[in-house]
């Protein structure tokens, strides 16, 4: 097949979404598909004439030049330029499918998923509605309490809405604050006093204009990816240091991933179906992967959805999928199998 992974962009998770890209393009390569490496937001200046999928091609190098713009994006940003870069849209058409390795901010939030949709290029992951639904930690909380499905207790706030006052809630420390739409924990603090919740406010709302702040729910983290509607093994994260941030998502050795969990059979067919019924109430598509703590009990709360789960060398996704026999590389052709459905 030919495939553009279309990766970078302008999110705060542009680095992971270029090492995503760089992964999932060698790994679709090694399947003998030709598929090339391309920044969504820089694009390819120069394109082959008649040959744009070509049968030898350097990753590293298509790396490495997406990397080149690194230190120019805020001026590029600043010049309004077009979202897709030079190039973009024609490959993105010429392709059989766009394999999206984007994270964050223009890449899940469900605006280039339309845009394709409209445009009638074929991509990997959900829809524009579930995407845009799953981005936005507010609805998502809502959509999870209309289906019956445990999430933790919060509220949403706008910037110019902002309140001091957790009492103003009816909520009391501990508390979650993180930015509505935003990834990779980026963002996101616990905070157990007044003063640490001010200054989390201060550094969500830096991000974004609209913030969640949530019960925290003291206990066990775990993930559970779903593949074409059905629940993979869960894989249980237990950070070093802290909590499961940027630095512990992404630095290799931060946190111990068990996959299979120590569970037992009954707590994880309960979370696994809670797994399932939240990526259906958020009408996903394809695959997702969606985060969940559990306290001693073994009362679970599931946190968010994720409609595009990093493809790193330390992600989740593939990790689970490992557990069921499914290499990296199959885990690659697979989410472009199921994907797929969406255009039969």
């Amino acid at each position: 097949m030919d495939i553009v992974v279309l990766a970078g962009g302008i999110s705060t998770e542009r680095e992971v979404s270029i090492v995503s890209g760089t992964e999932v393009c060698k790994a679709l390569r090694s399947k003998q598909h030709r598929a090339i490496l391309v920044d969504v937001y820089c694009g390819v200046e120069n394109v082959e004439e008649g040959k744009p999928f070509p049968d030898t091609y350097d990753v590293d190098e298509a790396a490495a030049y997406i990397r080149s713009f690194d230190d120019k994006i805020e001026e590029m940003k600043s010049q309004k330029r077009d979202f897709f870069g030079p190039n973009v849209e024609k490959l993105c058409k010429a392709a059989d499918i766009v394999f999206l390795a984007l994270h964050g901010e223009n890449g899940e939030n469900g605006k280039i998923q339309a845009t394709f949709d409209l445009m009638r290029i074929s991509y990997t992951g959900a829809g524009h509605l579930g995407s845009a639904m799953a981005m936005d930690k507010g609805i998502t909380k809502e959509i999870f309490f209309g289906a019956g499905i445990p999430t933790p207790k919060g509220i949403s706030m706008m910037k110019d809405q902002r309140s001091d006052s957790l009492a103003d809630f009816k909520m009391s420390f501990p508390v979650v604050v993180k930015p509505c739409c935003g990834g990779s924990s980026v963002g996101v603090a616990i905070v157990d006093n007044q003063k640490d919740y001010e200054k989390a406010l201060d550094d969500a709302f830096s991000y974004e204009n609209e913030v969640v702040i949530e019960e925290y729910i003291q206990g066990r983290e775990f993930s559970v990816g779903v593949l074409d509607g059905k629940a993979l093994p869960i894989i249980e994260i237990q950070p070093i240091e802290g909590f499961y941030d940027y630095v512990n998502k992404y630095k290799a050795g931060a946190a111990i991933e068990t996959c299979p969990a120590q569970l037992s059979a009954e707590l994880t067919e309960k979370m696994q179906k809670y797994a399932e019924k939240g990526f259906h109430a958020l009408s996903l598509e394809a695959y997702a992967r969606l985060d969940f703590m559990m306290k001693e009990n073994g009362d679970m709360y599931c946190l968010e959805a994720n409609t595009l789960p990093g493809m790193t060398p330390t992600s989740l996704l593939p990790q689970e999928a490992q557990a069921v026999g499914m290499d990296f590389a199959a885990l690659c052709e697979e989410l472009i199998r199921v994907s797929l459905h969406k255009y039969i």
